[in-house]
């Protein structure tokens, strides 16, 4: 009797879903499983927000521009795909705070806007000495009582006070977790804050314990990594990985049939329909829902709100632009009056990104509650932007080009995230055997964090078809 061969769907083809593909097909190849898989992407591209523009010897990256080191499933993957020579570290450089329409440099030895050093922290101008007052409390309040989950705002500002939190925590967060950090998941988001606390009481003792020593040799090493032809070397890769037949763009999931006998139809939006053993949900929450409310009464990711974000890269001869200082870029706090929350000077961080002679400008448009910009065409986005880089910045001329790109960021980890996910998957779990859920709207934005799970999904899936299903 031959083996049946079950068959797997995989919905989504950004990099939860473009992971949890290419260590399928190698699980597949390795142990010979009788399994074979599809991937539906209803875009003519895949990877989602990875995207990554090669213009005139620039590489600029439309979507994320890196990953942590320390998160090593990112590194890894590019490895599996023979991409390691590929990875390349950012530069090193000191990075600034937009203050009263003047950059200041962060203090030296603060991690994540937590200071750990005290000279620095005192003479900065970015805190007030009433604001540098409050933040010392941190050194006798006692540590947070229970595990409840609570904001990031309200642990940050009950621990080192408001001017602390306004100026140097809210927008080094918000380049990690765009919205509000008052209603921001702590337990969801920052775990790591949470549980420093818990073993050190102070957090800022707890920071200064964790804060890796430097050897005193030379710049400090950077944390971040990229590969020197963009992070869409990554999607190129794994789709070269891949059976053509395996991947098709240009459709996506109009319904989902569950099966008395087991398993399940997909009606896809040309018409097709896939008679599939296990599903994998890789697209946003607010795209799958729809498909699975009609079998189990999932939740709706709570407060969900679009919340859109805008990148502008901007090329310039070297002489044209003069930034006035060292360093690598700077973030604006969200009372600043500035429309842009963040700039980075990407040909001294990214250098490989950039021309010799050239300089790259890469600012970010998009605070919470405000987004004004969406109706904006991409000249006027240009004009918001460079009056504001043009009241800290000597830009006379315009840039040689320029590129905007929208964004629909992934809605933000609110209070009670981590109930509201094993809620839904549980759901899922007894209503819909063999579905799974896996992406940035359940457990982790960062491509890391996606690849991670998609990682995990991939075991979850093997088991799900497996002998005893």
């Amino acid at each position: 009797m031959n083996e049946k061969t079950y068959h797997i769907t995989i919905v989504g083809g950004g990099i939860t879903g473009l992971t949890a593909a290419f260590y399928l097909q190698r699980e597949i190849e390795a142990k010979g499983l009788p399994i074979r898989f599809q991937l539906i992407e209803e875009q003519d591209r895949l990877g989602g927000k990875i995207k990554t523009w090669r213009h005139e010897g620039f590489v600029i990256e439309q979507g994320p521009d890196s990953f942590l080191e320390r998160k090593t499933s990112a590194a890894q993957l590019a490895a599996d795909l023979g991409q390691k020579d590929d990875l390349v570290r950012n530069s090193t450089g000191q990075a600034y705070i937009w203050h009263k329409d003047k950059l200041v440099a962060i203090p030296e030895g603060a991690v994540m806007g937590v200071p750990t050093r005290l000279m620095p922290f005192v003479s900065t101008d970015l805190i007030s000495w009433p604001g540098k007052i409050r933040a010392a409390a941190d050194l006798i309040l006692p540590a947070t009582e229970g595990n409840k989950d609570i904001s990031v705002g309200d642990f940050f500002r009950r621990r080192l006070g408001d001017e602390v939190i306004e100026n140097l925590i809210q927008p080094l967060l918000s380049g990690v977790y765009s919205g509000d950090i008052d209603k921001l998941s702590l337990l969801a988001s920052f775990p790591q804050f949470a549980q420093l606390e818990k073993q050190h009481r102070s957090l800022i003792l707890a920071m200064k314990h964790s804060r890796p020593q430097s050897s005193g040799q030379g710049k400090p090493k950077g944390i971040f990594l990229t590969l020197k032809n963009g992070l869409e070397s990554l999607v190129e890769g794994i789709e070269k990985s891949l059976p053509a037949s395996s991947i098709q763009k240009e459709t996506g999931v109009q319904e989902l049939l569950k099966k008395e006998d087991g398993g399940y139809t997909l009606v896809l939006k040309n018409g097709q329909q896939i008679e599939t053993d296990a599903v994998l949900f890789t697209v946003p929450h607010a795209v799958a829902e729809p498909l699975l409310r009609p079998y189990a009464s999932v939740p709706s990711l709570p407060q969900a709100k679009p919340h859109m974000v805008a990148t502008i890269a901007m090329a310039f001869g070297e002489n044209a632009v003069d930034v006035g200082m060292e360093g690598t870029g700077f973030i604006v706090p969200r009372h600043s009056g500035a429309k842009i929350t963040a700039c980075t000077w990407a040909h001294r961080k990214w250098p490989h990104t950039t021309p010799a002679n050239k300089v790259l400008l890469r600012s970010f448009v998009g605070k919470a509650g405000e987004q004004s910009f969406m109706q904006q065409t991409d000249e006027e986005v240009l004009d918001v932007v460079l009056h504001d880089l043009r009241k800290i910045m000597s830009i006379p001329k315009q840039p040689d080009f320029y590129k905007v790109t929208r964004l629909q960021n992934a809605i933000p980890y609110v209070v009670g995230h981590l109930d509201w996910v094993r809620d839904v998957k549980s759901k899922i779990q007894s209503s819909l055997p063999g579905v799974l859920l896996a992406g940035a709207s359940y457990s982790g934005v960062g491509v890391p964090d996606c690849i991670d799970q998609g990682k995990k999904a991939v075991s979850e899936l093997i088991a799900t078809v497996g002998p005893g299903r």
